[in-house]
């Protein structure tokens, strides 16, 4: 595949394209903290009268992703909108709201479980009962490994029970230390035999969202698309799929190792994709 040409900066690249598309987490904050030079970066695109969507793997609705940003330090000028996952499971969820559902990884420590399904009035039940099955997360993020979760996601696959993949991301990093998405759960699901719904990146129903944001705003469908992520298995693997170009940064999951240029060509080949532009770390 070709090589991805190493950028000075998105400006050297930013007349040629009328919307952005850029991944949150790895991108312009760590979950901690953010990245100042990514957010002067977007920021920079948008004073060209050009949108910028964020669009997350989050498992929850796009408030509660903007809600994080202020006391990380992510400014509201560096971008237009944002959708998420969690808005993309919700639309999944709301069209099944007659069936029984069981959830794996209520994580009341994030907080995060109640927004993604508030309001829909949804019948969760005990797995034994279960029609459809909803995964968030692993309970304990930090402690625990998806492989404790096998006996339990075979037990669904064999009863036939679909799983809808809040976040397909496998990591994520938080801070320094990298710990597991309900993809990793979603993999082992599969690896069991059993079907998974992806709403999140790399899969359609997020760029749809994220598009349809992009076209209000603009007010026609925009021509142009660049996507910016740290994931080639979710952000550049999604883009090449809908046809965007996209630029892979090293500040999130840093799959590359310590040689960055050195090693994103064979990185990017592992995972049968591609990106049209590489960074180290996202700046103007």
């Amino acid at each position: 595949m070709t090589k991805p040409k190493l950028l000075s900066g998105l400006r050297d690249v930013a007349a040629q394209y009328d919307t952005i598309l850029c991944d949150v987490w790895g991108v312009i904050h760590n979950g901690r903290s953010a990245f100042d030079e990514a957010c002067d970066a977007l920021t920079a695109f948008r004073g060209s009268g050009k949108p910028v969507i964020l669009i997350t793997n989050a498992p929850v609705p796009k408030r509660q992703v903007i809600s994080y940003f202020e006391p990380l330090g992510v400014p509201a000028v560096c971008f237009d909108d944002c959708v998420s996952s969690g808005d993309a499971t919700r639309a999944e969820l709301s069209r099944r709201k007659h069936e029984k559902i069981w959830r794996m990884g209520i994580d009341s420590g994030w907080e995060r479980d109640q927004f993604l399904y508030q309001g829909l009035g949804l019948n969760f039940v005990e797995p034994d009962q279960a029609e459809t099955m909803l995964c968030v997360g692993l309970e304990d993020q930090e402690k625990d490994h998806p492989e404790d979760y096998r006996s339990a996601l075979r037990d669904g696959a064999r009863r036939g029970i679909p799983m809808i993949c809040a976040n397909p991301d496998i990591k994520v990093r938080i801070g320094d230390k990298l710990v597991w998405c309900a993809g990793a759960l979603a993999q082992i699901y599969e690896e069991e035999g059993g079907q998974v719904i992806y709403p999140g990146k790399p899969h359609d129903a997020i760029y749809r969202l994220a598009i349809a944001k992009a076209e209000a705003l603009r007010g026609d469908a925009p021509e142009k698309v660049l996507c910016i992520g740290d994931s080639p298995a979710t952000d550049m693997v999604g883009a090449a799929a809908q046809g965007f170009d996209s630029l892979y940064v090293g500040t999130g999951l840093a799959e590359h190792g310590d040689n960055f240029a050195g090693e994103l060509e064979a990185l990017l080949d592992s995972y049968g994709t591609r990106a049209n532009w590489a960074m180290p770390a996202l700046k103007w």
